[in-house]
């Protein structure tokens, strides 16, 4: 393991704490190993107490500046060791045995406030100097100023033993984003990206689009009352017997709508100090994610809205993963607002509250895209809650309402994850009879498969009846995926039935036997009753019959017969007898026995009473012969 010769993990034999792990490979091929400490440690421990700093907090150590620097730490929480009585805590279980961490990991639930506690420390007397967790501004009047107080920080790190990703800083700007605000010279003004979902809305196609917007009109409209005044126009085209013609008075609406929607009456400052709330939803094409505060009162506000476009792959998921692929987005963007905080993750999609809010770590069967993106998850403090769609109208709408845009660069790590589906894909394949355009070609054929495919892309299962051929596609259906027009269910390809024969053959080739086959069965492929295919035809093989091994017998053998009394004995215990043990001793070659009671049964005790028997006779060799599983290992039990 890297990290193993990085000195962050060292192997350990026992700890009465163990992580599960995620692994993860990354687009250069190497793992990464994330723990699961939500499944027991994370409630054992007390949040750390070191406050997170506040946006103003942070504000007031930039005012006056015209310069800006900003400084990312690489693997922050990393660069802590951990004291002795920590790390065993923080042990994780791997395929190769239990390892614990020297170093803080990500996860945990202290370890904000305390990698927050060591940079207010390193930072602590310089100028122009702020930071929240793993980020550092630096700002000065003038460029000479601004350098100056760069190399103190720069020293400092050296100090502190830290290190700087280069390729995430950002120096001598002369304006930056931070927290939902943009910082000049002039001051801070709101970020203009906060409403620019709503900006670039376009105005609704259809009267499913239309039923969106006005889901989002309902849900800030119990706050916001003239929201309502507005959309008189836009209601009437929602009637049964209304034909959808967009006419100037609907534009009018939907522009005032919008206006007031993208006012400050309706988004709020950041405020660190009130429940945070994330809600993200997609669509068929589009992604929409909504930062809140609850009020007090019990209102929510605003604080960003953000939305993005599907790619063309992206689109072809199953509604699950699409979902997720959301969640991820969400948090990804807000990650400023909500790492080291808790917050509630919303989501209308209830099958992701048993993958992301499980306390028994994520689902070894959920489709490995989504064991992926929630290692992402385990870097954050949340609750999970579903929202039913129809009460989800402010990310709703976003999702479905978005401006033909590309893809943001941020999204390099679902990118990531769309050629890993694929990868993952093609990889089987290679070790499989059949290729890539053979599976396709019968999936395509394939009648039931084309209704899966179909269920799991939409996200819409019908009932199913328990006789139908699809009850068992029905059971699985929050682990599929699709790629290339075929299914996987976990990285398992989905077979037609067509190719069955040709799959059970190559698995029986070598004749294996049942435990190999379906071992390899499960490594690769899946249909409903590949465990019953393999079992029927092995059952049914001469050749297997001829070659399963049996049990390796052990070659039986007399004792050699002795020459003379007490050369060899035999010994063991008797009882309990009216509560008492007794000690047997019977002499090989006479057959002579003695009895002995015994306070207490082990071969310690045991061997005083044998001499004491035996003393007044003449002893050449002994064998005690003990089979009663109450004899404790000795010494002395071995032939002389």
């Amino acid at each position: 393991m890297q990290h193993s010769t990085a000195d962050v993990l060292s192997p350990i034999d026992h700890s009465e704490w163990a992580a599960p792990i995620v692994a993860v490979q990354k687009k250069n091929g190497s793992i990464r190993l994330c723990a699961d400490y939500s499944t027991g440690l994370n409630d054992a421990l007390e949040q750390h107490q070191h406050p997170l700093p506040t946006p103003d907090d942070i504000f007031a150590k930039l005012n006056g500046g015209r310069y800006f620097s900003q400084l990312d730490l690489a693997e922050a929480y990393l660069q802590l060791e951990m004291d002795e009585d920590s790390r065993p805590l923080l042990t994780i279980n791997t395929h190769r045995g239990l390892y614990r961490l020297n170093r803080l990991p990500f996860g945990v639930k202290p370890a904000p406030g305390i990698f927050q506690q060591y940079i207010d420390a390193l930072i602590a007397g310089l100028d122009g100097t702020a930071a929240y967790l793993d980020d550092i501004i630096v700002t000065g009047r003038t460029i000479d100023e601004h350098n100056t107080r760069l190399n103190a920080v720069f020293q400092r790190i050296h100090d502190y033993g830290f290190r700087v990703r280069l390729e995430k800083c950002a120096f001598l700007q002369t304006e930056i984003n931070y927290l939902g605000f943009v910082i000049n010279a002039e001051g801070r003004r709101s970020d203009p990206k906060k409403i620019e979902a709503i900006h670039k809305m376009p105005h609704p196609k259809d009267v499913s689009q239309l039923r969106a917007f006005l889901g989002l009109v309902n849900f800030y409209g119990t706050f916001i009352k003239d929201l309502h005044n507005f959309r008189a126009p836009l209601d009437a085209l929602t009637k049964k017997a209304a034909v959808y013609t967009w006419t100037p008075e609907c534009q009018s609406s939907f522009d005032r709508i919008k206006a007031t929607l993208k006012s400050d009456l309706l988004l709020t400052h950041f405020n660190p100090g009130l429940p945070i709330i994330v809600a993200a939803d997609v669509s068929n094409y589009g992604i929409g994610v909504v930062l809140s505060h609850r009020s007090p009162n019990g209102s929510e506000k605003a604080k960003y809205h953000a939305s993005r476009a599907l790619t063309s792959t992206q689109q072809k998921y199953s509604q699950i993963e699409k979902e997720a692929l959301a969640l991820i987005f969400a948090v990804q963007k807000f990650h400023r607002f909500v790492h080291g905080r808790h917050f509630t993750l919303r989501t209308d999609h209830k099958p992701l509250l048993a993958i992301f809010g499980s306390k028994k770590g994520v689902p070894v069967y959920s489709a490995n895209c989504l064991q992926r993106w929630a290692t992402t998850l385990l870097n954050y403090n949340f609750t999970i809650e579903y929202v039913n769609t129809k009460d989800f109208g402010q990310a709703d709408a976003l999702s479905r309402l978005i401006a033909t845009q590309p893809s943001e660069p941020e999204d390099y790590v679902i990118a990531a994850v769309d050629a890993d589906v694929a990868a993952e894909f093609t990889d089987n394949c290679s070790h499989l009879p059949l290729s890539a355009e053979t599976i396709r070609t019968a999936t395509a054929a394939d009648r039931i498969l084309r209704q899966v495919i179909d269920y799991t892309r939409s996200g819409r299962w019908p009932k199913i009846d328990r006789n139908s051929p699809l009850w068992h596609y029905y059971n699985r259906r929050d682990t599929f995926a699709t790629t290339n027009d075929c299914l996987l269910t976990a990285n398992r390809i989905v077979i037609p039935k067509s190719l069955h024969r040709r799959v059970l053959a190559s698995l029986h080739k070598a004749h294996p036997g049942q435990p190999i086959m379906k071992m390899l069965a499960r490594s690769y492929v899946y249909w409903p009753s590949v465990d019953a295919d393999i079992e029927s035809l092995v059952r049914n093989c001469t050749t297997c019959a001829m070659v399963a091994k049996n049990p390796i017998k052990a070659e039986l053998h007399s004792w050699p017969k002795p020459t003379a009394p007490w050369t060899r004995i035999h010994a063991d215990f008797a009882g309990p007898l009216d509560g008492k043990y007794y000690l047997v001793i019977v002499d090989a070659f006479s057959k002579w026995p003695e009895i002995v009671q015994m306070n207490c049964i082990s071969t310690d005790s045991a061997i005083p009473a044998e001499s004491h028997t035996s003393a007044h006779r003449r002893s050449t060799r002994k064998v005690m012969d003990k089979p009663n599983a109450l004899w404790t290992p000795s010494s002395e039990d071995s032939p002389n």
